[in-house]
């Protein structure tokens, strides 16, 4: 591979296609010979014979593939030297606009009658019209966009901040909603469909959205497991995986940790090739970008340009957003549009800027970088009484007068049809997805929507999920270590129970608190969800997986641990307190803490899928756990719940658990609890003398007409239990209703997944 650094040119009014750059090149050719030219029946190479054949251009430059490459320079100028493809594909997007409600400002003038001055732009502050009212206005982000972009080349979207290239690069890769979006897309002539453009192209989000206690390595792997086939074997997947990270310069950091603001990881420049890397291992057929430079040194965002030159010499459409390029990366675009509030002020190769600006009446002085002239003139423009106005009528009128002079527009993509070109593409080894079904009628058809089976995904899923929780141990320490102390204390107060009335009493405070607690101790489940989230939404935006997919992982992830927490809650209580029923009653007591344990983490996970933030999620969670333990039978019995609130006391989920264990404990009716003289201690009566208590029972016996002694069982078990209003469900039936809470709620949390997370704006 060359490397390329722009020269000076020679810019000509009177020929359109003559180079932006006076180029040569310098190229080593593998298995041809040096003055080999290209035929114009050479097919272009895909990127993962660019991945075999083209070492990385830093180890081109230094031999040892250091972060910082020696930059040779290479005049790009023979256009004949630039390689065909055969496989062409043209996306052509078409008065593209996009606007939004917003709330109106009230303001004394907006009252009062006054002249309003326009100006041409994204917005403007006007009387309610249709679709408005007295308390929004409409504001257009995009303003009848048109353009196209070709594989082999970078288009750049450039503008100042607001100017809508952010918006411009979601418009085209589909993550605005539908019915929002006019305008037309096009990929070789037919409209492109939402499925289909999932599923050919990658979009590559402005923040860097990866786990930070994976490697290099391991990011890559899991990326080519989601979007590899599974008829791919894994010494080929891995060596894609080593072939990629050759070719974005990143074998020094391959065994890396990502890192994150607690751990010391890759640099920027590194972290941004990752994600860049882990959307195109697939080798996408369009590529999206959004301000993939923001925030990298000169160095890094040259290279992170020079990587996305190659992919799309590899045969991939790659379009972008970028701030203010430098004069080195302006070398390495194809296409540029500019944008001022939503409206395009020019759309045309580099090498055409000086001209267009010079016909404009505002030549760009030799000294000064092309980018940067022209966007602080596009700047001092908008801050104009006219606006950009002038500049937008002059690119229409300009390029109405380049397509009169040239007769026709620039080819439309060689004359084949979508399913023609995904055909070709997909045999010369693009879009590794599968197996293709090439008899089918519609495009959409012809590449599977996912690479992989449902129980594929799911093992990837987990074994990723198992791996992000190893590295950090401390997180499932410390959740054991809050479940063995509250289990430790809760043993101690409660030390060996006695089968007195005052043991009932301090029994039913001991589960009420004990079933609490395991779904207290779940709360720590929220952040889990919410800090996965937009790593969650990138993945599924593009079909790496299903959501269903996920779901399930996520749940049979937190089994082991709910299983070991669960033992040793049960192992730490159970015989300290003394509870009844032996083993089988230790076994259940196991299940149903478990089945706690199972129905909490369900419904925090679901509820991390339903509120964004954690502190949020925290006092949500808090506040209607206290909720459902007010109303699970301890504080007041159910007979005694108001009518207008017993609906509560069923959906309660500490109720069905805390009722469970009160039956495990007070099952065998021949246990007694009041014996005699027992039955005062929990009335005044309690402090009399045994002697009066006796002739108390004698005074009973004979009214009542029995014969009540101080050895007579007063309360049994089953007593216990009706005293407090357990008579519905069984142990058993308790403990499936648990359970099936926690099926519930994973899927409400599959739901707020399906609705909750398409990543579009409305």
């Amino acid at each position: 591979m060359s490397r390329v650094v722009a020269e000076d040119y020679s810019p000509s009014r009177d020929s359109g296609t003559m180079p932006f750059y006076t180029q040569s090149i310098s190229m080593d050719f593998t298995n041809h010979h040096p003055q080999q030219p290209f035929s114009s029946t050479a097919t272009s190479p895909t990127l993962g014979q660019l991945l075999k054949n083209v070492g990385d251009v830093r180890r081109e430059a230094t031999g040892n593939g250091s972060e910082t490459p020696v930059h040779q320079v290479l005049e790009l100028g023979s256009t004949n030297l630039e390689v065909p493809r055969s496989i062409p594909f043209v996306l052509s997007f078409n008065n593209l606009t996009y606007s939004v409600k917003v709330r109106r400002k009230f303001r004394l003038r907006s009252i009062l009658p006054s002249r309003n001055i326009h100006r041409t732009g994204a917005t403007t502050d006007s009387d309610p019209v249709g679709g408005e009212s007295l308390s929004t206005t409409t504001k257009t982000l995009l303003n009848d966009i048109s353009g196209e972009a070709r594989d082999g080349e970078i288009l750049a979207v450039l503008g100042a901040s607001g100017s809508g290239k952010s918006t411009l690069i979601d418009a085209l890769a589909n993550r605005i909603a539908k019915r929002s979006l006019k305008g037309t897309k096009t990929l070789n002539g037919e409209v492109l469909e939402s499925r289909m453009l999932k599923v050919i192209s990658a979009y590559v989000m402005q923040d860097d959205l990866l786990f930070p206690m994976l490697t290099v390595e391991e990011t890559l792997m899991f990326a080519a497991e989601f979007r590899l086939p599974r008829s791919l074997s894994k010494s080929k997947k891995r060596l894609r995986v080593q072939a990629l990270i050759e070719q974005l310069g990143l074998k020094n950091a391959a065994k890396t940790v990502i890192g994150d603001e607690g751990h010391r990881g890759v640099s920027g420049g590194e972290r941004r090739r990752v994600s860049i890397g882990i959307d195109i291992i697939h080798d996408p057929i369009i590529l999206f970008l959004d301000e993939p430079t923001s925030g990298l040194d000169s160095t890094s965002a040259f290279m992170v340009v020079k990587v996305l030159q190659r992919i799309a010499k590899s045969g991939s459409i790659v379009i972008m957003s970028v701030h203010q390029p430098s004069y080195r990366i302006l070398g390495l675009l194809d296409r540029l549009i500019f944008l001022s509030r939503g409206q395009t002020v020019y759309s045309g190769s580099p090498m055409s800027l000086p001209v267009y600006f010079s016909d404009f009446g505002h030549p760009i002085p030799d000294s000064e970088n092309r980018t940067e002239y022209a966007l602080d003139l596009i700047r001092e423009l908008e801050g104009s009484p006219g606006g950009t106005r002038s500049l937008v009528e002059f690119n229409k009128s300009w390029h109405n007068l380049k397509l009169s002079r040239n007769g026709r527009g620039e080819p439309d993509g060689g004359g084949l049809s979508l399913k023609e070109a995904i055909s070709a593409a997909i045999s010369k080894g693009k879009l590794v997805s599968g197996p293709t079904n090439n008899d089918a009628i519609s495009p959409n058809s012809m590449v599977p929507t996912f690479a992989n089976p449902v129980w594929k995904e799911m093992a990837v899923l987990s074994r990723r999920s198992f791996m992000n929780s190893r590295r950090v141990p401390e997180l499932f320490g410390v959740r054991l270590g809050a479940v063995m102390v509250t289990g430790f204390i809760l043993a101690t107060v409660f030390w060996q129970l006695d089968s007195s009335p005052k043991g009932v009493q301090e029994r039913l405070g001991f589960f009420a608190f004990a079933m609490s607690t395991t779904f207290y101790t779940c709360a720590d489940a929220l952040p889990v969800f919410l800090q996965e989230r937009y790593i969650f939404m990138r993945e599924t935006a593009y079909n790496a997986y299903r959501r269903s997919s996920y779901v399930l992982s996520h749940g049979l992830v937190v089994l082991p641990s709910l299983i070991f927490l669960s033992f040793a809650f049960a192992a730490t209580t159970f015989w300290a307190v003394g509870l009844d029923g032996g083993f089988s009653g230790f076994l259940f007591y196991f299940l149903i803490i478990f089945a706690s344990f199972w129905a909490g983490s369900s419904f925090v996970t679901f509820l991390s899928g339903v509120v964004p933030h954690v502190m949020l999620g925290y006092t949500i969670v808090v506040a209607i756990l206290a909720y459902f333990l007010l109303f699970s039978g301890f504080f007041i019995n159910r007979d005694r719940i108001p009518s207008y609130w017993i609906w509560f006391h069923y959906l309660s989920l500490v109720k069905y658990p805390y009722e469970a264990v009160l039956q495990n404990e007070f099952q065998d009716s021949t246990k007694c609890f009041v014996r005699g003289v027992q039955i005062f201690d929990q009335s005044p009566l309690g402090e009399v003398p045994t002697s009066l208590k006796l002739k108390l029972l004698e005074s009973m016996s004979n009214t009542l007409g029995m014969k009540i002694t101080s050895s007579t069982c007063l309360t049994t078990g089953a007593d216990a239990l009706q005293q407090q209003g357990i008579t519905g469900l069984s142990k058993w039936n308790c403990l499936w209703v648990t359970v099936a809470w926690g099926f519930l709620f994973r899927i409400l949390f599959y739901v707020s997944l399906l609705l909750g997370s398409k990543n579009k704006r409305r």
